[in-house]
């Protein structure tokens, strides 16, 4: 069980100090979304702040773009330091070639897909993938509110992976806190992402752990 704490909800004037923190914390990557405006209603942050980040910690970057055609920008956020780029499978016009560029770029390829999009989207190219991120909120905004509708997608994710032989993460993003963890846990998720719940914790050290915990002890596979 991973965890991979959204810079999303961090203090953006300490980047660099929050990230060191969550790595202090336990975490086990740094989740960053990169947002452009069109795909999702709001803008983040680009290559040139992931590329400002890389050095100053040792946890894989977990890139989350949420951008159109992201073919467009995937060797520049490998080269920025990204260990894992997902894109989504809504905002590509060719999945295959997506995929195929994020292996080319020397990163780990993931696809993402948004609370309405079944299932059976991504199972196409299962085989292809390091992980699937199936959105739990609708894209584009921290803090919202958890949607167990989102559950049966990675149940189905997981035992298609499972039917298949596929070693495939699944992460889940959106909402996620002591009590939904488990839910998400319990229907096949591995990957957690958290933006408030750890960010605005009073021990960000103890809300990692108590995360950990829950999703091992609720994971049935």
């Amino acid at each position: 069980m991973l965890i991979s704490p959204s810079i999303l909800a961090s203090d953006f004037s300490r980047l660099a100090e929050e990230v060191n923190s969550i790595e202090n914390a336990g975490a086990d990557l740094v989740h960053i979304d990169v947002m452009d405006g069109m795909f999702v209603p709001n803008i983040t942050i680009g290559a040139p702040v992931i590329k400002s980040l890389k050095d100053k910690t040792k946890l894989p970057f977990d890139v989350h773009l949420m951008i159109e055609e992201p073919i467009r920008y995937i060797e520049d956020f490998a080269k920025a330091g990204a260990d894992i780029i997902t894109f989504h499978i809504e905002a590509a016009k060719d999945v295959k070639a997506a995929i195929d560029a994020i292996k080319k770029a020397g990163a780990k390829p993931a696809v993402s897909i948004k609370p309405n999009t079944p299932a059976e989207a991504v199972f196409p190219y299962l085989a292809e993938l390091y992980m699937v991120l199936v959105m739990t909120v609708e894209p584009g905004f921290g803090g919202q509110s958890f949607m167990p509708q989102t559950m049966p997608k990675v149940k189905a994710i997981r035992e298609e992976a499972i039917k298949r032989n596929i070693p495939l993460h699944i992460q889940v993003d959106g909402g996620i806190d002591s009590r939904t963890v488990s839910e998400a846990a319990e229907n096949g998720a591995d990957i957690f992402v958290a933006g408030s719940y750890i960010f605005k914790a009073q021990n960000r050290k103890e809300a990692v752990s108590l995360l950990k915990e829950k999703a091992e002890t609720a994971y049935p596979y």
